[in-house]
């Protein structure tokens, strides 16, 4: 729980203060004091008769009631110290400092859950153990630096790491990034990420508080919550991004099918940001880039649902089309650089051409250009550099936003040019994402920008890749199910029928994919081999046969294609039942088609994640799939789709026509809505899933269940 007493104290008192800046007692008291905490501030510190300025008090029994409690002492002395403040002092926040509980031991995991119940039987707040602190515009209770410029409409910055935390900030100070608070939340053996998320959702004002949120997580404890708070908060005008720290595969037990290859809890992290709407980042330097971003953009505005079930970002071009971004830049090769990375990561730089762009060039020096990147050379005016500005916010309507590199090899100041920049961030319509990479010769300048209020983008790829980020990232997905006729209580029934856990059999999965309403080619599964042969003749050479018993058919020669006669299909029948494990031979037709693939696997928490990509080898190969968490929406598996490499493959390229994308993204969201109900299923493949024309039909499937 989160009150009042921990963000707005009265009085706040640390119990291990002390004259020692080098240690956390020392810094945090100092913290407290230069922040100008206008409440009561006490020390406790058994040594000390005076704490930096402020009478000290030997014993927390000699203390009159005080709302908030920081513990800067070593861990078995905390939960006596929580107990007694709680009991006799009226306490009700605590933050607490200090390291050695579940952390480490579980002796100290004792520690920290005698300390919670005492917390749970006061209703008091706990931040902590082993945290920095929490930095607010009220009051500054961590022990590290740097501090941040603090503003109330600057971003709010929760960290499951306290080392992290600085890191982060440090990176953010550099680029001129302002928070409103900072949250260290150490063990979170009370308040944790989502909590904090969760207050501020339930308790935002759209009109006071601050729309930018910045998460570093390392665990996440609760998807649900995480889930919900965050997507309330971006459907509210919020925007929000992520690092997640421990991204690589942690899977116990050996992969058995190409679902359980690739999907790692990596995977649901992937599928619960994009449905959330939340920025993923892959570093600090992403992370900061990012916020700065939402820093410079407009204020965007709540989310509601969007014609055509269509999600548009709210950084996404006018009309639906590309984002585009016109260059203004001294120097050539960042301009050309910016240009890469920002085609790279599909946002486009379009080309200036016609009468507004005769006229700008005739403004500017001789050789300058005008094409995009504008270059207005070296020896380019302050004068010439709002030119060109004004003209791409009035003139070239396709730009959406403006990015101005200009740093100085050191031989000119830069004040005045600066100076043109703030009053033209202040005027323009479009954003402005300032690029001014000159930190070292042009510090004085760079600092004197900053404290106007603005941000700076040193690096110009950082920025366009953390921009592609922004725009690659869907709305939050609306919380319906989507069921339009899939049979859930014959769902239900089917799997209550089956008694054993493993691979279900291939008639099984037929009967789940007709309830779901998923297509699948004709097929015959028997021992018999003359019923084989009857099927074959009623639909048609040439089929396809394949093992029914081993996991990966094609590994044992489980699997014949372009069989065209019935002595054909008799011979591999006969080699068939006699691989190691066949029981059964399953008979298709065979069609031809682009192969793609969906696969599902269940982890723990988090439920299903639905995974799309091209099928056939390419799965396992190139690893180019998408990911998504069940139920999923027509716009989230829209998303998925159109977020793969191979994307292009799917829509259609150099003649080749493309994917029936409707009947694709009706068969992932088919498919996760049968996950919904079915959450025994614990994998599940459908390679390939092969489109041919118009149609696109399962073509071979397995599902594993867990009861």
């Amino acid at each position: 729980m989160i009150n009042k007493e921990l963000i707005q104290p009265e009085s706040i008192v640390v119990v291990g203060g002390s004259n020692n800046y080098h240690k956390p007692g020392g810094a945090i008291v100092r913290n407290i004091i230069q922040g100008g905490f206008e409440g009561t501030l006490r020390i406790v510190n058994p040594k000390e008769d005076e704490v930096q300025g402020i009478k000290v008090f030997h014993d927390v029994k000699e203390l009159p009631p005080t709302e908030l409690a920081i513990l800067v002492i070593p861990a078995r002395f905390c939960p006596d110290t929580v107990k007694a403040l709680a009991a006799e002092k009226q306490t009700r926040a605590f933050i607490i400092i200090s390291a050695g509980f579940g952390e480490e031991t579980e002796e100290g995991a004792q520690l920290e859950a005698d300390i919670l119940e005492t917390c749970r039987q006061y209703n008091a707040s706990l931040i902590g153990p082993n945290c920095i602190g929490l930095l607010n515009n009220w009051h500054h209770s961590v022990f590290t630096k740097p501090i941040p410029n603090l503003n109330p409409k600057g971003v709010d910055f929760i960290s499951g790491s306290g080392a992290t935390a600085v890191f982060i900030l440090e990176s953010a100070v550099m680029k001129g990034l302002q928070f409103n608070s900072v949250w260290s939340i150490g063990n979170g053996k009370q308040i944790g990420i989502e909590d904090v998320l969760q207050y501020m959702d339930e308790n935002f004002n759209p009109d006071t508080d601050p729309t930018i949120k910045l998460l570093y997580v390392e665990n996440i404890s609760n998807p649900d919550k995480l889930l919900f708070h965050a997507s309330s908060l971006i459907r509210k005008g919020c925007r929000i991004a992520a690092i997640k720290s421990g991204s690589s595969e942690s899977g116990s037990r050996a992969a058995s099918s190409h679902t359980g290859a690739i999907a790692s809890s990596d995977s649901a992290v992937e599928a619960l940001f994009r449905k959330a709407g939340i920025v993923r980042c892959f570093s600090r330097e992403e992370l900061t880039t990012v916020g700065c971003i939402f820093m410079c953009e407009p204020p965007c505005p709540p989310v509601g649902d969007e014609p055509n079930g269509i999600a548009i970002p709210p950084t996404g071009g006018q009309g639906g089309r590309a984002f585009s971004c016109a260059i203004v830049t001294h120097a050539g090769g960042p301009g050309v650089m910016l240009t890469d990375a920002l085609s790279k990561g599909g946002l486009q730089v379009p080309q200036f051409t016609g009468e507004a762009a005769e006229e700008l060039k005739s403004k500017l020096f001789p050789g300058a250009s005008v094409a995009n990147p504008i270059d207005i050379l070296a020896t380019g005016t302050p004068e010439q550099l709002a030119t060109a500005i004004d003209y791409c916010d009035n003139r070239f309507d396709e730009v959406d936003a403006i990015m101005v590199i200009f740093g100085t090899p050191g031989l000119v100041k830069l004040f005045e040019t600066y100076d043109v920049l703030h009053k033209k961030i202040l005027e323009c319509k479009k954003p402005i994402f300032p690029i001014l990479p000159s930190l070292h010769t042009a510090g004085p300048e760079v600092a004197e920008f900053l404290k106007k209020g603005h941000v700076n983008f040193s690096d110009e790829v950082t920025l366009a890749v953390s921009l592609s980020r922004i725009i690659s990232t869907p709305n939050p997905a609306r919380p319906e199910i989507e069921l339009f006729g899939v049979d859930v209580p014959r769902i239900r029934q089917i799997i209550s029928e089956i008694k054993e856990d493993g691979f279900v059999e291939p008639q099984v999965v037929r009967q789940l994919f007709e309830c779901a309403g998923i297509p699948m080619v004709p097929e015959k599964v028997s021992d018999d081999k003359q019923q084989l042969i009857d099927f074959a003749n009623k639909i048609g050479y040439p089929v396809v046969a394949k093992v029914v018993g081993p996991i990966h058919k094609s590994d044992v020669g489980g699997v014949a294609l372009n069989i065209r006669t019935e002595k054909h299909l008799a011979l591999e029948f006969e080699r068939m039942m006699e691989i190691e494990g066949a029981h059964a031979v399953m008979v298709q037709k065979m069609l031809r088609g682009t192969e793609l693939f969906i696969g599902a696997k269940y982890e723990e928490k988090f439920g299903h994640v639905v995974l799309c990509g091209m099928g056939g080898i390419f799965v396992e190969v190139l690893k180019d799939v998408s990911s998504g968490l069940a139920p999923l929406s027509y716009p989230e598996a829209s998303s998925m789709i159109h977020s793969l490499r191979a994307y292009k493959i799917i829509k259609g390229t150099r003649g080749q026509k493309g994917v029936n994308e409707k009947k694709y993204t009706e068969i992932i969201v088919r498919l996760s809505t049968l996950l919904r109900f079915a959450t025994e299923i614990k994998e599940l493949d459908i390679n390939p899933l092969l489109a041919d024309g118009d149609d696109v039909v399962a073509v071979d499937a397995r599902i594993r269940i867990e009861k």
